[in-house]
């Protein structure tokens, strides 16, 4: 029989250990239920500056630094905390700022958002409406992202946010660019509010919003593709009353993967 040194058994167990821990087939289990609170951030303030988001004192969102040192670029307008992964936080209540990057009035808050996240809930916090440079202050609100946990992978999941502070209550619908089909997805949604998840057809999609007895559409956006088993969120940016196709602060729908 062989005899093991006490240094062989040792890297035995501490295998034995490994697998265990992988629930014995090697494999980690990641499909249960996480315990944090997710939050993602959207600067969707117009002329609003760069900004980093804070829950209370702690920054919660970051951008790539080449010298070492916090980088004073932040998230622009149109832009999504992190490059769009949710952040995770402890459930409980917070109080969510937007905060200047810049040299010039670093760490001025332009925005301040109050939520209650639950544990393994998910949410979505905008700053919106128009920039006051004068006041150095903008909108900001919170939407609940209560997409389903339970998936069924042929359809996609699509849901639309308001976040046009001089815009109508709006209903978006979408139509197959291949079929010609249209869908609406949920009811008119107001400024700062969300409407529910709607199962479609994975396909690629021309997306419009319409105001309720309108015969045109407010904001259209063309060959938007959803995939089965996916989550998106329509977000509605920009400035309502300009016509131009490329002004920055024109109205915009904004396409974030949830999951």
């Amino acid at each position: 029989m062989t005899m093991l040194t006490p240094l062989r058994t040792l890297a035995l167990l501490c295998s034995a250990l490994a697998v265990v821990a992988c629930d014995g087939d090697g494999v980690q289990d990641i499909t249960g239920t996480r315990p944090e609170s997710r939050v993602r951030f959207f600067n969707f303030g117009v002329n609003a500056p760069a900004i980093h988001f804070y829950a209370g004192d702690d920054k919660v969102t970051a951008t790539t630094s080449a010298t070492g040192t916090e980088s004073t670029g932040g998230i622009t307008y149109g832009g999504v905390g992190s490059g769009g992964p949710y952040s995770l936080l402890d459930p409980g209540q917070y109080t969510f700022t937007g905060r200047i990057m810049a040299t010039t009035d670093k760490g001025t808050p332009i925005a301040s958002v109050t939520g209650d996240l639950a544990r393994g809930g998910a949410y979505s916090v905008y700053v919106s409406g128009f920039y006051n440079s004068t006041t150095k202050q903008a909108d900001g609100f919170i939407v609940p992202d209560d997409f389903p946990e339970e998936f069924d992978f042929s359809v996609a999941y699509v849901r639309f946010v308001n976040a046009i502070s001089n815009a109508q209550p709006m209903q978006l619908t979408i139509t197959d660019a291949t079929a010609g089909t249209t869908l609406p997805v949920g009811d008119a949604v107001a400024y700062k509010a969300a409407g529910a998840f709607v199962a479609v057809p994975p396909s690629s999609y021309n997306l419009a919003t319409r105001y309720a007895g309108a015969t045109s559409d407010a904001i259209v956006r063309t060959n938007v593709g959803f995939l089965g088993g996916r989550v998106y969120t329509i977000s509605a940016r920009g400035d309502i009353t300009i016509t131009s196709t490329t002004a920055t602060n024109r109205p915009f729908l904004d396409n974030t993967v949830n999951r």
